[in-house]
């Protein structure tokens, strides 16, 4: 009974927005979105929407009543490995346009969307999901812009001014790094949250998702595009909800963490690739088309394995 509880919630959560992605394709199918009308909606959601989001997530978290340093470096360092093993695994494919794209979805999970409700619906509170947040999101958006700015298909070398710009138009002044340092920064010097300003930021932030990520997803996405990168958007998808969560979930465990812990560090590990991933590689000059890939597989997917996953930690008396 209490599996079917979970894969109930794990398809309520992923189901969803997999069925937004569908409604883009209907919309275009119809005629009532273009290509150039959702480029323009994700340019949007990329300056934004994505920001404000990031920035109410952490500026509304209180770390001095859950800090935990351990967990939180555990959560970095894991975090880094991924990315790492990602960027090596992409050296195998002969397409070099793909390699930014690659790195990005095999590693960047929707850990700030999903992370916080699926602990509630276990536990009834967000648990250690904001320390996981300040362990891996960060991580996650710097990383996504580093790698993607290097990674560029009409980029053929790194050089000084390559480091530059990157530095510079990449990281400095990009928006989603914007919200997370301003975020932080709120939430370190305390500052309330008035109501008028917190009810702003939920609605501009709420625009997000399924304005920009999901619908103009779904109507740019090309199916024949699609199958002809079919081997790393699979090799990325495995990577992202099995092979990640194989290796380093053990680990957790055998550092001592348990309950809330685990599960944030299973939702860090093995949720979908966020939808973000296929925003941030469309503005930055990438087709967009493997992130998409990527991001439509393990939602579709993630339901099923976080279920699997979570059974194999009951199963053990872990959670």
């Amino acid at each position: 009974m209490r599996r079917m509880e979970n894969l109930v919630f794990s398809l309520n959560a992923t189901v969803p927005i997999f069925l937004m992605m569908v409604l883009g394709m209907l919309f275009k199918k119809l005629g009532w979105m273009d290509e150039e009308f959702a480029a323009k909606m994700n340019k949007f959601v990329f300056l934004i929407p994505l920001p404000v989001l990031l920035f109410g997530d952490l500026a509304k978290v209180d770390f001095k009543e859950v800090w935990n340093i351990r967990f939180v470096i555990f959560c970095f360092v894991v975090t880094f490995i991924c990315i790492t093993i990602a960027a090596l695994v992409s050296c195998i494919w002969k397409d070099r346009s793909i390699q930014g794209e690659f790195i990005q979805a095999s590693y960047r999970s929707s850990a700030a969307l999903l992370g916080i409700a699926f602990i509630q619906n276990i536990y009834g509170n967000a648990g250690m999901a904001p320390l996981m947040i300040i362990g891996s999101v960060p991580l996650y958006n710097v990383m996504a812009v580093i790698v993607l700015s290097f990674f560029h298909p009409e980029r053929k070398a790194i050089d000084k001014a390559v480091w530059m710009k990157t530095l510079k138009g990449g990281i400095v002044t990009n928006p989603i790094i914007i919200g997370i340092v301003a975020g932080l920064i709120w939430s370190a010097c305390k500052i309330p949250m008035p109501a008028i300003l917190n009810k702003t930021v939920t609605s501009i932030g709420g625009m997000s998702t399924p304005m920009g990520g999901l619908m103009a997803m779904g109507a740019t996405f090309d199916f024949r595009k699609a199958l002809g990168k079919i081997k790393p958007a699979v090799t990325a998808t495995i990577m992202k909800l099995i092979i990640f969560v194989a290796i380093f979930l053990p680990i957790a465990v055998k550092l001592g963490f348990r309950q809330e812990e685990l599960i944030a560090i299973l939702v860090m590990l093995g949720s979908a690739t966020t939808v973000s991933s296929f925003v941030m590689a469309k503005n930055m000059g990438h087709e967009g088309v493997l992130s998409s890939s990527v991001v439509m597989l393990t939602t579709l997917f993630s339901a099923f394995t976080l279920t699997g996953w979570l059974y194999v930690l009951k199963a053990f008396q872990l959670v």
